[in-house]
């Protein structure tokens, strides 16, 4: 107990969530990789993959949560790191899913827009800690120029990480009290723009789209129209299964199978059909085998990690780490609630998995940073988690203390003290 005390520093809540999701990604990731496990001969190879990457993020927690919170912000360097990635990725990237996502060194893939987010969240922090050095508008504007720099370049091979980037950084503008009147200029602006470009992909053909404009916003084109028509039906006016459909289909079907408590782990069936099993669709995975119960508790986890990180923020008494935990906090939740929509069928498909619970390398690794920046701003900022610290301290105090002799009294002759007891 001493030894798990003095290793897991930072507030315990969240150590307890991000194990459960640990525990969850091991156990549905291996169901899930069924299919890839069958064309490898080594079948135990993609789990072992998925494992080595969590361990890997262990390792990085463990290191980052003794850190303390305010050399994070060295972290801003990644920026303009992340934008020189950002704009050689479409030219020298690896193409995978008819998308330039990943970049390739040494042998290892990474994608460059998972550190774009973190380098942004820290960006953010940083310039919403300076209220009392820069005006309300220079903060502003330079939030807009880094972050709506990382975005665009986001936006042409992964459009849904990017507008959920920028979401994020504005809920951080607005809990950072940015100027409300500035905010929702930004807003209006930002929904005419994308009324406009959902318009002018609607209104154009393919062939126009493919020509003039990048590839990407055909997928873009395809998902909207996939997600706004009415569901197919044959002669019979049954339900069908079409190629446009395929991946949600699956979903449902699985979603549907699982009941109230699920077909329990390795015997699911949609693994075998959806394409993105450990990752787009991991959810749907995770009803179907653990059933209404385990989906539910999944986004319990999920939720009750955003009120810690709120709980958190209100006991910091400094800005950098108060904004700095809401964003990782934030970025790590959204994106989780996204997934879970995707596979329920409440938004368009968008590709972005759940964080620390879909196969993954980049994501998995980068979750795992987010997590070590919570614990350590629980930790050095709010306090939390420090009480063995605490005891440790006092008692090493009290031993190294000498104790204060008695004071001495000057001795009384006999007829006096007899005098005053008399008394």
């Amino acid at each position: 107990m001493e030894l798990a005390n003095k290793l897991f520093r930072g507030d315990r809540v969240i150590w307890i969530i991000f194990m459960f999701l640990c525990l969850i990604s091991a156990v549905e990731v291996f169901s899930a990789t069924s299919t890839i496990a069958y064309k490898n001969a080594n079948y135990w190879e993609p789990i072992i993959r998925h494992a080595s990457f969590l361990l890997a993020g262990f390792a990085m927690i463990l290191v980052l949560h003794n850190i303390p919170y305010r050399f994070f912000s060295a972290l801003i360097i990644l920026l303009p790191v992340s934008f020189l990635m950002l704009i050689v990725t479409p030219f020298i990237g690896v193409e995978a899913n008819d998308a330039h996502r990943w970049l390739e060194f040494m042998g290892v893939q990474f994608q460059p827009s998972e550190i774009a987010k973190l380098a942004c969240v820290v960006y953010v922090a940083f310039l919403l800690s300076k209220r009392s050095q820069l005006s309300d508008k220079s903060i502003f504007w330079l939030i807009l120029a880094g972050v709506g720099t990382a975005c665009v370049l986001i936006l042409p091979e992964n459009f849904s990480t990017g507008m959920m980037l920028f979401g994020v950084c504005f809920l951080m503008m607005f809990i950072g009290q940015v100027s409300l009147l500035r905010l929702l200029k930004l807003m209006g602006f930002l929904l005419l723009m994308g009324g406009i470009l959902v318009g002018t992909l609607m209104t154009l053909d393919d062939e126009t789209i493919k020509k003039y404009l990048p590839d990407r916003l055909l997928t873009v084109k395809a998902r909207v129209e996939r997600f706004t028509q009415p569901e197919p039906q044959n002669e019979a006016g049954t339900y069908q299964i079409t190629d446009d459909n395929y991946q949600v289909s699956h979903a449902k079907i699985a979603i549907a199978r699982g009941g109230v408590l699920g077909q329990m782990p390795g015997h699911g069936q949609q693994r075998d059909f959806l394409p993105q099993a450990y990752s787009d669709f991991i959810y749907a995975i995770i009803i179907e085998e653990l059933g209404y119960v385990g989906g539910v508790v999944v986004l319990l986890l999920y939720i009750i990690l955003l009120v810690r990180v709120g709980i958190i923020a209100r006991r910091c008494d400094r800005l950098f780490p108060k904004f700095l935990v809401l964003g990782c906090g934030l970025l790590v939740v959204i994106q989780a609630l996204a997934n879970m929509a995707v596979a329920v069928d409440l938004i368009p498909v968008t590709g972005q998995p759940m964080p620390l619970v879909s196969r993954g390398g980049t994501s998995t690794l980068i979750s795992c940073v987010y997590f070590g920046i919570i614990l350590s701003v629980s930790r050095f900022a709010a306090g939390m988690g420090n009480e063995e610290e605490a005891k440790e301290e006092v008692s090493a105090a009290t031993a190294d203390t000498p104790l204060a002799p008695l004071p001495e009294t000057a001795a009384m002759p006999e007829e006096e003290m007899k005098q005053q007891v008399t008394i």
